[in-house]
């Protein structure tokens, strides 16, 4: 089966049964979007990193507005593996402090959470891009949004085990991290 079919049919099961295991990120964001080329245009990216740079969430959008930023603060705060942020830094888009006030407003987001908008704290973030970038530009873009999500998915959750963000595996330990996924899914290793 062709590498990008694998990954578009099981990245998605393999992320469900995976974030339960990854250990907890801590309460200062990095968040930051990059573009993906999908259907032949550009398409937003938003991604967060901890401050030690484990992989919070990701988000696929067409738009790059505050809806966008609310639906991705959302999205990241449901996962298992994230904390309430105490200090979310991001760069100078407009988007960010208006989704953030509306979010403290519905209590969605912690009153006391700060939001700092300053460019070049984000470097933890922005040089984590570069691995996805490297990934995507090969392909030369998606057919559809659902397909690229899907291959994100695959890329990030992947990235996750690798950097050592499962519990009890190691990030070099590549025989423990092909032994967890092999009894995620009750198979031999």
């Amino acid at each position: 089966m062709h590498q990008r079919r694998w990954t578009q049919y099981y990245a998605p099961e393999i992320d469900k049964r995976m974030r339960p295991h990854l250990q907890m990120t801590n309460g200062s964001w990095r968040v930051d979007e990059t573009y993906i080329k999908v259907k032949g245009r550009w398409t937003y990216l938003y991604r967060a990193v901890d401050s030690r740079g484990k992989t919070i969430d990701f988000l696929l959008s067409g738009k790059r507005d505050a809806a966008a930023a609310r639906r991705f603060f959302r999205k990241a705060l449901k996962q298992s593996h994230t904390v309430r942020p105490r200090t979310i830094t991001v760069d100078k888009n407009p988007a960010y402090p208006s989704a953030s006030k509306s979010m403290k407003k519905a209590g969605e987001l912690s009153r006391f959470a700060r939001l700092r908008q300053v460019k070049y704290l984000n470097n933890i973030v922005e040089q984590d891009h570069r691995r996805i970038k490297r990934l995507v530009r090969p392909g030369l873009g998606f057919k559809s949004m659902s397909t690229a999500r899907q291959i994100i998915c695959g890329y990030e959750i992947f990235a996750m085990i690798r950097k050592g963000q499962v519990k009890r595996i190691p990030a070099n330990d590549m025989g423990a991290q092909r032994t967890l996924i092999a009894s995620l899914f009750a198979i031999a290793a």
